[in-house]
């Protein structure tokens, strides 16, 4: 019985530190399919930024938090949903203004 609690432990902690380090140190998301070039994100800067994954992570800012089940358009950012909601120019960078800070297209040979 003891074995069976420390094993069921063992499995709640590796399912909790998993779905809590969806974007861990040095991975990166990557969005493609915009014609002005992949879109990037980096978990760790946002971290560094002072933000913890609640803070984007809820029901507010993105509905459904699984890579693909959410169209995001500029139009949206600029009206403050998603990632809009904080890159406005106050809070963190206006996405409006710094398009290759998050697009980036492959580099030419």
């Amino acid at each position: 019985m003891k074995n069976q609690v420390g094993l069921l432990v063992l499995i709640m902690l590796a399912v909790v530190s998993g779905s809590a380090l969806a974007v861990g140190p040095g991975k990166t998301l990557e969005f493609k399919g915009s014609p002005m070039g992949t879109v990037l994100f980096d978990g760790t800067v946002h971290k560094n930024a002072g933000l913890t994954c609640k803070d984007c992570h809820n029901p507010d800012i993105f509905p459904k938090m699984k890579q693909g089940n959410i169209k995001i358009t500029m139009s949206d950012l600029y009206a403050g949903k998603y990632c809009g909601r904080c890159h406005n120019g106050k809070k963190a960078f206006f996405i409006k203004e710094n398009c290759t800070r998050c697009h980036h297209k492959p580099e030419s040979k």
